[in-house]
């Protein structure tokens, strides 16, 4: 039966778009996105000392382990088939210092997290976050100078904090600091120290959110925190910029591009995979995480189903691959079927 309903596609009752929801099997195979565990990165965070375990409190179920205990736990994620971490530190005060000179110690714990993930699991992806907030006594991303976060110095560190992890065996490097030029010096940086083959995962447009507070629980650096990011992390009412931030990162040699936040931002997400078509991933944040898992503590939502649904949501946006702390049960729910 023709009709003459929108797009030409039929009318009711002779087209019933019900019918191909009648049946499981049926939603399977028309279904138009598909989420697997090959989609997933597992944000993870170090701690010194042995044997150790602490809970991130406003992050309900994520913690923060020592090294032996997150080869372990990295050994379940490869058993699942998650194939890649994201590796934080969680770093001792005591080494924080205005100038940030942890980040580049060839011996720190991220280097030392690295080369133990690695030689017990040599197919798990690493990712290491290039920025200095967790090492920077002022809580922030770059160094800061009179109240100032300075650009051009604070791209030299991270050029070197970038070298020793690559050294230490990550695989890719992921820039989240959000000073102007950093991806194309650390580009010429790994080059130059024989790194032609680590990869650069770019947050590209990383906005100055509000979202990021348990995360800066979870790594020490919300209390160190002096003022806010808003010099350097993008305007949340920007789309455009946003396009030309991932813009010029690709220009400077980013093999992949990232947009964090996640939820408040799909439309971002989506104009960024429909307009460079580059590898493009997602961070579903920790304070989205943590909403989430609030509400389903308190009953009001089915935790389960809303952590699938969200991660659904970031392939349907358009993402290649999402960042997000439910990696696990994510995984398990996947593999159950």
């Amino acid at each position: 039966m023709s009709g003459d309903g929108a797009l030409g596609l039929g009318s009711f009752p002779g087209t019933r778009m019900r019918r191909n929801r009648a049946d499981a099997w049926t939603r399977r195979l028309v279904a138009e996105n598909r989420l697997s565990v090959d989609d997933l990165i597992w944000p993870v965070f170090a701690l010194d000392g042995e044997n150790r375990v602490e809970d991130v409190p406003s992050m309900p179920g994520v913690e923060r382990l020592s090294v032996d205990r997150l080869v372990d736990a990295v050994g379940r994620a490869a058993d699942l088939g998650i194939p890649a971490i994201a590796l934080f530190p969680y770093t001792d005060p005591a080494v924080k210092t205005p100038d940030a000179r942890e980040a580049t110690n060839p011996d720190n714990l991220v280097c030392r997290a690295v080369r133990a993930i690695r030689a017990a699991h040599p197919d798990m992806g690493v990712v290491c976050d290039v920025a200095l907030d967790p090492f920077n006594s002022d809580g922030h991303d770059g160094l800061v100078r009179d109240g100032e976060i300075l650009n051009d110095e604070t791209v030299e560190i991270l050029c070197r904090q970038a070298v020793v992890q690559a050294d230490a065996g990550c695989q890719v490097i992921a820039p989240s600091d959000m000073m102007d030029g950093r991806v194309g010096a650390i580009r010429a940086a790994l080059d130059a120290a024989g790194h032609r083959d680590v990869r650069i995962m770019s947050y590209a447009a990383k906005f100055a959110s509000a979202f990021y507070g348990p995360f800066r629980d979870a790594v020490g650096s919300g209390g160190a925190l002096k003022g806010d990011k808003k010099t350097y992390q993008m305007d949340p009412a920007n789309t455009d910029e946003a396009l030309r931030e991932v813009a010029l990162d690709i220009a400077e040699g980013a093999d992949m591009v990232m947009v964090k936040p996640g939820l408040p931002y799909l439309d971002v997400l989506h104009r960024v995979k429909a307009t460079f078509r580059l590898p493009t991933f997602v961070y579903n944040v920790s304070g989205e995480y943590a909403m989430l898992k609030a509400a389903a503590a308190n009953g009001w939502l089915d935790g389960d189903k809303v952590i699938m649904e969200t991660l659904m949501a970031f392939k349907r946006a358009g993402a290649d691959g999402i960042l997000t702390y439910a990696a696990i049960e994510a995984a398990e729910r996947l593999k159950a079927g």
